[in-house]
Formats: structure tokens, sequence, C-alpha cells
């Protein structure tokens, strides 16, 4: 590669970058569109080389944004750092390279399939040194409304790594999806695991069968905690793999929860194994948040140069943590006149069960479920949803479409209503989506119940974040 065509092309990206803020999306990648187009995009190695330590990338199906806005948390303490989050692309990435400064790179990855996410391309352009898995399921495998095999879901997130030949794969024990790609790495890089290592969190949901994703029989477990998380074993060897950094006591508060996590594991830049214990001071975050810390300390112990900084970085960061850090319109309690309503995001069935579980532990009486349906061609998500909805029994449920097709929520309803006879239906148009809004947040403050849980699909930050606004506010 020509390093005069290099150079041209990082000129123009730098000087055109900030025009896109006149116009609309591409913001986080116009920068990288242009050096892309200019110098192609083999060339974003260029870039890569720049950074002393390397870069890393987060993915998963769930937790991404949030683990990599705490990893960000962690590492700026320490080192600085070049970053991007809720762009997932690798023009979002190579815009980091050239308008940010720092020797280690910190990137959400957020990849569907092969064709678009161009994982092998990536890995090896980016030259990467770690990849962060959070957890894998089946939810995301639909792109531009066609559904894809969860194989092929699966195998993109695993070509994000597999060319590997350096570096430390961080990744989820209690998930054998993701313990399993990190279980075929294992001769080529440093493997650390995170998971838990508690008795006090356990799944009410009825329990799916997991393939064993070495051998496909259907795996034991001995517990879970999250859906297909948990503590398993299959009689062709594979089993859970002991976690490097693990959760060992947890105290339940109302407002507050104490966490001990400790950590034995290799640390990239400084090539050998620490050890570490913090006890943390949270907010009451739900369970899928105690993961997304574990993911980000394991990933921060992993990748900082300043080892000697480790339990006090973690220390300040998360006793100081408050709820602004989760990103907007994902799922929070909130109190109102009295009333406890949780609300937010669960667009497939992990991420609904997950936000049922986080409201159960508020719960002291009768329960009404407001609930925003998925849109044609997603019978699975509903399926998924419909058992979360049966699984919390609630007093009274409400449906009202959470996507475009009026028509397809009505279908669904009519389901939900065999099982519920009082359940009610609002045709809520996607279009107007402010009254749709006004409406929902009308129903969770009117409603006759003292607990409510509002969740489903739907605008992924605009709407739910807009009635969180108003309960906040009101």
């Amino acid at each position: 590669m020509s390093k005069v065509k290099v150079s041209f092309a990082k000129f123009l990206a730098k000087v055109g970058g900030p025009f896109s803020k006149l116009g609309s999306g591409s913001g986080k990648s116009f920068a990288g569109i242009i050096f892309s187009k200019v110098a192609g995009i083999d060339a974003i190695s260029e870039l890569a080389g720049e950074l002393k330590i390397g870069s890393i990338i987060l993915t998963g199906t769930n937790g991404k944004t949030t683990t990599t806005t705490l990893l960000i948390k962690l590492l700026s303490n320490d080192i600085q750092i070049r970053s991007s989050y809720e762009s997932n692309t690798i023009n979002a990435i190579a815009t980091a390279f050239i308008n940010q400064k720092g020797d280690l790179g910190v990137f959400e990855y957020g990849i569907r399939n092969i064709k678009y996410g161009i994982p092998d391309t990536v890995q090896r352009i980016v030259n990467l040194i770690g990849v962060v898995y959070t957890t894998i399921s089946p939810e995301h495998a639909q792109v531009a409304g066609v559904k894809n095999p969860f194989s092929e879901y699966y195998r993109a997130k695993e070509l994000l790594s597999k060319g590997m030949q350096k570096g430390v794969i961080v990744t989820n024990c209690d998930d054998p999806r993701t313990a399993y790609l990190g279980y075929k790495k294992r001769d080529d890089v440093k493997i650390n695991y995170y998971g838990l290592e508690v008795d006090d969190i356990t799944d009410f949901f009825e329990a799916d069968e997991i393939e064993c994703p070495q051998c496909g029989s259907l795996l034991n477990y001995e517990k879970r905690f999250l859906n297909h998380r948990g503590v398993y074993s299959c009689s062709c060897g594979f089993n859970r793999p002991k976690p490097n950094v693990k959760l060992t006591d947890v105290e339940f508060g109302n407002d507050k929860w104490i966490l001990t996590i400790e950590g034995d594991l290799f640390n990239y830049p400084n090539n050998h194994n620490i050890s570490f214990t913090s006890i943390l001071t949270v907010p009451s975050f739900g369970f899928h948040n105690i993961y997304n810390t574990l993911a980000s300390i394991t990933a921060y112990a992993t990748f900082t140069p300043k080892i000697e900084n480790i339990e006090t970085t973690i220390e300040k960061v998360f006793n100081n943590l408050d709820m602004s850090f989760i990103p907007p319109g994902r799922f929070e309690v909130v109190s109102h006149n009295n009333k406890l309503i949780g609300l937010g995001q669960g667009d497939n069935g992990d991420a609904a069960k997950i936000n049922a579980l986080f409201m159960n532990q508020f719960i002291d009486g009768p329960l009404e479920f407001i609930y925003t349906t998925p849109d044609v061609d997603e019978e699975e998500i509903f399926e998924d949803h419909f058992e979360v909805i049966k699984g919390l029994n609630p007093s009274h449920v409400i449906v009202v479409p959470g996507r475009q097709s009026i028509e397809k929520a009505e279908e669904y309803y009519n389901i939900v209503k065999k099982e519920y006879p009082d359940a009610e239906f609002y045709p809520l148009s996607y279009d107007e989506m402010d009254k749709r809004i006004n409406k929902l947040y009308e129903l969770a403050t009117n409603s006759s119940y003292d607990y409510v849980i509002m969740t489903g699909c739907g605008e992924e930050q605009a709407m739910w974040e807009s009635i969180k606004q108003k309960l906040i506010k009101r």
C-alpha cells in the first residue's frame, strides 16, 4: 500500500469527517467511509498499526454497549484509548483510528452475519489482540427481514477471533456457546473466562434444552443462572470452564447491591498472570448487568498496562456508578406515584427474560404486563416473549403493537387472550409515535396495579427513553 495514498486518504477523511455533522446518519463512520473509498478497506491495517498495544473488539447478542461503556470508563483511568460504540461497522472503527489518539483501541461490534459484518476481514485488518464475548443466543439472527440460520450467526461471531494468533479472548464461561469459542482457541491464544460462583442467582423460568456446541447432544445443567447460562457438562467431555474472574458473593438490597469479585488471570501488556479482589457497591441494576460488570472488569484487567491500579480503578469506577451508564431505552424500574413501573427494550426472548428477572425482585403484589409485540415473521420472538409473560404470571395483560404491523400485533394478542381472557388490545400506529408514547405512558400511570412491567419491541431508544423521562419528571 502506497504511504502517499494512505496519507492522502487520511487527510481527506480528517477534512471531510466534520461535515457529516451537517447531515443525518453515518456521523460516527463518515471519516472511515472516506478513507476506505480512497485508500481501500485493507489500508485500515495501516491505521491500526499506529496503536502501540493494539485493538480489542466486544461482541455478543446482548450486553455489548453496556460492557463497552464500562470498559471505556475503566481503561480511561490508565491509558488514552481510541473507541467507538453503538456504531457497529468497520468504518466506525476506522473513524476512531483517524480522529482519536491513544495506544489501545476499544470497539463495540454487533455482527449478525458474515456478508454484512465481514468478521474475518475485520479481524485481519484491525489486527486484533483481543475479542470480548458477552453471550450468544438466537434472538438476533434476523437481518434485513431475513431469518438466518443460527449456525451462520454463531459462525460470524466466531470468525472475529478464529484467525487470532496472539492476544487474549475474554469470554463468558457460563454460556456454553461463548465458552466453546474460547475452548477451541486455547492452543493459539490466552483465554480469560468470567462467570458466577454464587448460589443467590437462579433462573425461575422453564428451562430450554441446550445442545452441546461440541457434539450436539443435550447439555446437562447442574444449575441455571440466566436462560442457557449456568453450570453445565456433556458426556463428550466438554463442560463449563473454571472462571478466571468470578462473582463469589452478592448482597441484594432495594437500592444497592454489594458484589465481591475475585480474579486470577493473564495480563496481556505485562505478559504474566495477576490476581485481585474487589468489593463493589453498585446500584440495584439487574442480574444482566452483573455479567456486564464481570465482562468489563475481566477485559480491563486483561488489557490495562497499569496492573498496580486494577483494584483501585475497579472500585473507583463501580463505587461511583449511577444508572446513567445504562444506554438510553434500556430496562429500568421507576417509582411513580407509589407505583413501581419497570420499562425498557426487550426485543428478543433473552432480553425480555432478563427484564422480567430484574422486575421480579421488586414485585410484592398483583402485576400488570404491558406487552409491546414484535412484527411480521418474528413469531419465534413472540413465542419467547409469551413464555416470559406466563413466567411472571401477571394479573392483567395489555397488548400494544411494538413495531409496524397492527394486524400482526392483533394476531399475537389473540394468542395471549386465550391464556388471559381479560387481556386488552390497543392498535396504536407506529407512524404516530408521539401518540403511542403518550398512550403507553397513560396506560402505565393510570394502571390500577401497584406493579407494572412494560417491555417487548419498539424504538430501541426513542420510545422507551421518552416514556421513562415522562415518568421521572412527573
